[in-house]
């Protein structure tokens, strides 16, 4: 059995793609998954499952997005291993503030064009004079923005819907990445 965090994207958010956790739940485990349980109400769960395969626990979840719920949306799944050195990973140990610190966990590394995406970004918040900083590691694009998510120009150009600079990635603060940390008994 494997653990696996699994990441919902636009669930309970802004009045859309409404998804209760307790139902969540109730049909995650009637599809197989055991140890089920979810953080707060934006799509946060860690499962334990027999499947090994991330991407394979990303698509049941999402056809059950889809077909219980009629919310299409994706997922990004990581094993317990991966996400915990993802976690370990953060280049910006000196943020003591986690709602400064943000990732961006992504079913893909990004392409070279999307890449190229981040370092426009970041020059554009250099130019807007923003202290926002980015930096990318494996799947997850890890955003340090001292000034507040909602007034960063980087974290408003990465992610836009219009340009999926994400690459359909979900975003989560810090103090929720270090949540589902405990949730995997780190």
């Amino acid at each position: 059995m494997r653990t696996h965090v699994a990441l919902l994207r636009g669930i309970n958010v802004g009045g859309s793609g409404k998804v209760p956790m307790a139902d969540l739940r109730r049909l995650l485990t009637e599809r197989g998954f055991t140890e089920v349980a979810t953080y707060i109400q934006s799509g946060n769960v860690v499962l334990t499952s027999s499947v090994a395969d991330p991407a394979a626990v990303a698509t049941t979840i999402e056809e059950i997005l889809r077909d219980d719920f009629a919310v299409p949306r994706p997922v990004v799944t990581f094993t317990r291993d991966e996400y915990l050195a993802a976690l370990a990973a953060n280049p910006f140990p000196q943020v003591t503030e986690p709602k400064q610190l943000h990732a961006i966990f992504r079913a893909a590394a990004p392409t070279e064009a999307e890449l190229t995406g981040l370092d426009t970004a970041l020059a554009a918040e250099r130019a807007a004079g923003g202290q926002g900083d980015a930096a990318v590691i494996g799947r997850v694009v890890y955003l340090h923005l001292p000034d507040g998510l909602g007034r960063s120009t980087l974290a408003a150009r990465l992610t836009s819907r219009s340009r999926a600079a994400d690459g359909g990635g979900t975003a989560r603060n810090w103090a929720t990445v270090g949540k589902l940390a405990e949730l995997l008994g780190s």
